[in-house]
């Protein structure tokens, strides 16, 4: 081997260590960020709201146009998820008060599911709300979502006005919050 090789041999060698440890760098980079989310929790009451699309089940397209200036009760859920069992009749209902206002909109996102699951469900709760699949989890990665059933109220500034995490108790529960968000 000639020292030009050698030399060559050498460059190559550095510059893949430092490829290597830019590898290594970058990949705990992306861990820290995702660490300090999880740290986060979910977003909080006076946070803005994150902005999001979401194609229903039915082909709707619903995105930050169609939210401004309402309140939004965005609502994660999944077929396999018991306690969205519990609460699903009680958002039924709920939107059928609020549903002839037109400045409240209820969002339902369907969480890790398989359309066919989500849609016996949608049906077995005779839920008519617009819902759609969190394809990617995008969504829910965006309000940091920590499990289903999560629901956020959102005001007509676009602010987080409440977070609910488990299931709701009863159909009180839920128009208590709306009422006094449509209030301010």
């Amino acid at each position: 081997m000639s020292d030009t090789d050698s030399k060559q041999m050498q460059k190559v060698s550095v510059w893949g260590r430092v490829a290597a440890w830019g590898v290594v760098f970058g990949l705990l980079a992306i861990v820290a960020v995702q660490l300090r989310t999880t740290q986060l929790g979910v977003v909080r009451t006076g946070e803005p709201a994150p902005e999001f699309n979401l194609v229903t089940f039915d082909s709707q397209e619903i995105g930050p146009e169609e939210m401004r200036g309402k309140i939004l009760v965005v609502n994660f859920w999944a077929s396999w998820c018991k306690p969205c069992e519990q609460e699903a009749a009680d958002l039924q209902a709920a939107w059928e008060v609020y549903a002839p206002r037109g400045d409240v909109l209820f969002i339902g996102v369907d969480y890790v599911d398989t359309e066919n699951e989500a849609l016996k469900y949608i049906e077995r709760f005779g839920i008519t709300y617009p819902n759609g699949p969190d394809l990617g989890t995008r969504t829910a990665q965006a309000f940091r979502l920590q499990g289903v059933p999560e629901t956020f109220f959102v005001d007509r500034q676009g602010q987080v006005a409440y977070v609910q995490i488990g299931p709701f108790t009863g159909l009180d529960s839920i128009t208590s919050i709306v009422d006094r968000l449509l209030e301010n």
